[in-house]
C-alpha cells in the first residue's frame, strides 16, 4: 500500500485456522510477483506471456468472498483469472473455496487495484469485472469509489480493444456516477433497454453482497461497458 493513499479495510475479524493455512501455504503460491513497490520500484511492466501461458486473462476488481472468480473460473477453464481484494478476509475466503472447488486458473493481487494497473501492458486484459465495490456513501468520500478517473482511464489502458467491463451495484448514485464516468474513460455502455441493466448476466452467481442488498430492499443494477 505504500506510495499511495489507500482508503478501506484491509483486515476483518480474526481468521480461523484453516484461513491462516490458506494464506499461509497457498497465497504464496499464487500471487503474482513485481506488482507492489517493494518488488518493482521502477513500475517495469509485468510479463504477460509468463503470467497468463498464452491464454486471455480476465480481471475482477475487488472479489469480495470470491463466489464469483471461482464460478467463472469453473466455466471458463481456458482462461487465466486475476483476481484482486485487498481485505485478508476476503482473499482467505477466496483461498477455501478455490481449495473446495480443485480451482487452478485463478492468481491473486492482495492489494491495491491502482498497483496492479501500473504495471499491466496496454490491451492485456479481456474482460474486466466490478461487482458490488465499496459505495462510499458520503459525497465527501464520493473521490474514493472505483468509478473515477483515477481507475477507469488506468483499466481502460490495461484492456484490449472491444473488451467488456462488467459493473453490478446497488446503490443508485454509484449507478449514476458510473453513467457519467465510464464515458469519459473511454468505455461505451452497451445498453438498449431496461432489460439490459435490470437483469443479471447470463453467467451470473448471486453474490453475498447482492444477497444482502436484495434483503435489504435494494436493487441490484448490472451495467455491461466495452471498450471503445
Amino acid at each position: 500500500m505504500n506510495h499511495r493513499n489507500f482508503y478501506g479495510r484491509i483486515k476483518g475479524k480474526s481468521l480461523n485456522a484453516a484461513q491462516v493455512r490458506y494464506l499461509e501455504e497457498d497465497l504464496p503460491k499464487l500471487s503474482v510477483a513485481g506488482i507492489t513497490f517493494e518488488e518493482n520500484p521502477e513500475r517495469n511492466l509485468l510479463d504477460i506471456r509468463e503470467l497468463a501461458g498464452g491464454r486471455k486473462i480476465w480481471l475482477e476488481v475487488g472479489f469480495g468472498g470470491g463466489e464469483h472468480l471461482v464460478h467463472q473460473a469453473l466455466q471458463n477453464p481456458d482462461v487465466q483469472f486475476l483476481g484482486v481484494e485487498p481485505y485478508v478476509n476476503g482473499v482467505a475466503m477466496l483461498l477455501g473455496k478455490m481449495r473446495d472447488a480443485g480451482v487452478s486458473n485463478i492468481k491473486l493481487h492482495m492489494g491495491d487495484a491502482r498497483n496492479l494497473m501500473d504495471v499491466l501492458p496496454e490491451d492485456s486484459i479481456s474482460k474486466a469485472f466490478l461487482l458490488y465495490p465499496d459505495p462510499w456513501p458520503k459525497l465527501r468520500h464520493h473521490r474514493r469509489r472505483f468509478v473515477t478517473p483515477e481507475h477507469l482511464i488506468p483499466l481502460n489502458k490495461c484492456l484490449e480493444t472491444g473488451a467488456e467491463f462488467r459493473v453490478a451495484t446497488d446503490i443508485e448514485d454509484y449507478v449514476r456516477q458510473t453513467l457519467k464516468e465510464a464515458p469519459k474513460a473511454g468505455f461505451e455502455w452497451l445498453a438498449l433497454g431496461p432489460e439490459d441493466w435490470c437483469r443479471p448476466w447470463g453467467d451470473w452467481i448471486s453474490t453475498r453482497y447482492e444477497i444482502k442488498a436484495l434483503r435489504e430492499n435494494r436493487t441490484p443494477h448490472y451495467m455491461t461497458f466495452r471498450k471503445l
